[in-house]
């Protein structure tokens, strides 16, 4: 069942939508999970091929806007309706979420020369946890005991994947450190999403979802590209002349990012990043498919255990 968002908040958050939704953003966290895994392996190549980390990270959120604004001038039009207005506090959790998911994409696409790309996104996806005390702490949500359970078994899986397989695993490393950056500002930036998704004036979803994507990707857009004008300058210039390569991150980024977006409209920020964790399994895949990085025993337990983490969290949620 979803939970009220209680009311001694930063700033005043609405209601949850009621129950009849839940399965949607069980759909909407998967398929976003998959869109994302695809998301990766692109911006991995662009790395590998010289693009740099803010750079990279920039292309996935420059053409989002305009595409998103396209969409809702035909929705507008076409259903003879305004726009929702944005309620008393979006910008506060819209910033804080954006430039945390800025943050957390460089340390992951930085993470990649560290470590093969099923890890790097293993070590991003320690955010589990911390998004559950990030969304007690800001918007006062909670989660069942059952429900925790499933996550700390997921996040074993997690902390099982992330072990080398030579065994030379430390904590303190630079490829450790960028990991638990990464977890960390992507829970702030799902709870961020969710607070500004959820005081979007409208009763859908969907909607919400999309207005909230659009501002936050355009502010992501126009801050990120003006610290590369600063610092880089060719980075920023490779974006747009390698633009069949870096429009594909940006589409598949935009298609991922509007199901995350309905899926924190939906549900608590904790939930569906748990269940967003089947991304680690698809990672696996391409990891072995495309990329032809071999994975071990140890590797298979973790995607049981993941696998069993996100089974769990759907069937407690049904």
């Amino acid at each position: 069942m979803l939970r009220n968002v209680v009311r001694f908040t930063l700033v005043p958050v609405p209601n949850a939508v009621p129950h009849a939704t839940m399965s949607l953003w069980i759909v909407a966290t998967l398929f976003a999970a998959s869109v994302q895994a695809l998301r990766f392996l692109l911006q991995k190549r662009l790395a590998v091929s010289g693009l740099t980390p803010a750079a990279s990270t920039f292309a996935r959120f420059v053409y989002a806007p305009v595409v998103i604004a396209a969409g809702l001038a035909i929705w507008t039009l076409g259903t003879d309706t305004a726009l929702p207005h944005v309620g008393v506090g979006f910008w506060p959790y819209a910033l804080a979420g954006g430039i945390s998911q800025i943050l957390a994409t460089m340390c992951v696409v930085a993470l990649f020369a560290y470590r093969n790309f099923a890890v790097g996104i293993a070590f991003s996806k320690v955010t589990v946890l911390m998004t559950v005390a990030t969304g007690f702490i800001v918007l006062g949500e909670t989660v069942t005991v059952l429900d925790l359970l499933a996550m700390a078994i997921g996040f074993l899986g997690v902390v099982v994947l992330s072990v080398p397989v030579d065994g030379g695993w430390q904590v303190l490393n630079r490829g450790s450190l960028l990991g638990l950056a990464s977890g960390a500002f992507f829970s702030v930036s799902a709870v961020g999403y969710r607070g500004a998704s959820l005081v979007v004036e409208s009763e859908q979803p969907i909607l919400r979802a999309a207005v909230t994507l659009m501002l936050v990707t355009l502010a992501q857009a126009l801050m990120l590209g003006a610290w590369l004008l600063w610092r880089d300058r060719t980075g920023l210039v490779a974006v747009f002349t390698r633009w069949r390569a870096t429009m594909l991150v940006g589409l598949t980024s935009m298609a991922g990012s509007i199901c995350w977006f309905t899926a924190y409209t939906l549900q608590t920020a904790a939930y569906v990043n748990a269940v967003g964790q089947v991304e680690l399994i698809l990672s696996l895949m391409i990891s072995w498919l495309v990329l032809g990085e071999r994975f071990s025993r140890r590797e298979l337990w973790a995607m049981a255990l993941v696998s069993c983490s996100v089974v769990g969290l759907i069937l407690l949620q049904a």
